[in-house]
């Protein structure tokens, strides 16, 4: 079929064509949101999962929905190796000055200005990266302590005094928030829970590999009763058929209910597999309906697609004895497998292994579900790993 009229779109935090599934965590975030405007108690809300279940669409979607209400919004991704204040400043300077622009909160949001100048500026020698544009001078006294825990919960306030006079919100989106140092995740929990005493209308809306709430309760004990976790997971199989059968049919397109299921089988319902096969469908297909004989004649694109990008770029960024570590996992299947039986498969102590097993959680890749448990944090990559090291050569050093 057309190529050009082909309606999926499988990319890295790319809105699929059809939303399906997600519509009662959509609402519920939709109505913390309108409460902290409102000066209610609302968590802030942490969407956690594997790679490939579309947290970034979902964190996309629930900004562009505040912002239709007219709440301020930071839209912020946390990748390695930079601070928290070096991706937050950038943006806040940009949601003051729309607060300031507001006749009721024009004082409010260039005092905060100013906070951020003062903010940014005693920083600088800590937090090297940080560069904003000063729109303002410093005051002396106004977020300016050099200590982050302590400057930002101060900006943070004369932020939301702010965003309060204008009767609106402002709304922190971060993504891949694993990514954040436990001292910097302490200094944020620590200035969101100061403006929820205050009833000051500031949220986070965040999202992270599964290993956050862990990493954001050791960063602050009481970390878990100030935000919801909600787990998102693969779709369930109604969802998954929506996520396909959608899409089509508005282009006038049907699938056979056997191609609909090979698709559900070979995907598990994760929504960025789900794009990917229907992608390579549509594009083998000659006619309407689509049938599961070209369903499995799209799957081997749809598999090297997947290994060429999805699975390649996480891959690449390992070193070999990483590669080796996760190569063992793969070999025990899908997991999540006892740190014991990968150090026995490697023929190593199990303590020894210890330091890179810490290296693979941080980059990403694997994370403890249970003590003693460890689990590949991008779905179904033992196969990939199996695909890419095949034979048995891993196994010498």
């Amino acid at each position: 079929m057309d190529p050009v009229s082909n309606p999926y779109a499988p990319g890295a935090g790319t809105p699929p064509p059809e939303l399906a599934g997600r519509d009662a965590l959509l609402e519920k975030v939709r109505i913390a949101t309108a409460r902290v405007r409102a000066g209610r108690a609302a968590k802030s809300v942490l969407m956690v999962g594997l790679r490939g279940v579309g947290k970034t669409v979902l964190l996309e979607r629930m900004r562009e929905d505040a912002e239709a209400t007219g709440m301020q919004t930071l839209r912020i991704e946390a990748p390695e190796g930079r601070s928290l204040p070096a991706i937050l400043a950038p943006q806040l300077r940009q949601a003051l000055l729309r607060l300031s622009l507001s006749e009721k909160a024009k004082a409010l949001g260039r005092r905060a200005l100013q906070g951020l100048a003062g903010f940014a500026r005693s920083l600088k020698v800590k937090y090297a990266d940080i560069e904003v544009g000063i729109d303002f001078d410093p005051v002396p006294g106004l977020a300016d302590n050099g200590d982050l825990e302590h400057d930002l919960q101060a900006l943070l306030e004369l932020a939301g005094q702010a965003a309060q006079a204008a009767d609106t919100a402002l709304l922190l989106f971060i993504d891949e928030l694993q990514y954040v140092e436990q001292e910097q995740l302490a200094a944020l929990i620590t200035a969101l829970h100061r403006c929820t005493q205050l009833q000051l209308p500031v949220m986070l809306v965040g999202a992270g590999l599964p290993q956050l709430p862990g990493k954001m309760g050791r960063a602050k004990s009481y970390a878990e009763r100030l935000f919801d976790f909600p787990e998102i997971g693969p779709l369930d199989a109604d969802a998954a058929r929506q996520a396909i059968e959608v899409p089509a049919r508005k282009q006038g397109v049907a699938y056979a209910p056997a191609a609909i299921d090979r698709i559900i089988r070979e995907t598990q319902c994760y929504p960025y597999f789900l794009q990917e096969w229907g992608k390579h469908a549509w594009d083998v297909a000659q006619r309407s309906p689509i049938t599961v004989d070209d369903v499995d004649r799209a799957s081997a694109e749809t598999i090297a697609a997947l290994d060429e990008s999805f699975f390649r770029v996480r891959f690449d960024r390992l070193t070999p004895v990483q590669k080796r570590y996760l190569r063992a996992m793969a070999e025990l299947g899908p997991g999540p497998h006892r740190s014991g039986d990968i150090a026995s498969m490697l023929q190593r102590k199990v303590t020894a292994l210890g330091p890179l097993r810490n290296q693979l959680i941080a980059k990403g890749m694997i994370w403890s579900p249970n003590h003693g448990d460890t689990a590949f944090t991008v779905p179904m990559f033992d196969a990939f790993m199996k695909r890419i090291m095949p034979g048995e050569d891993w196994l010498r050093d």
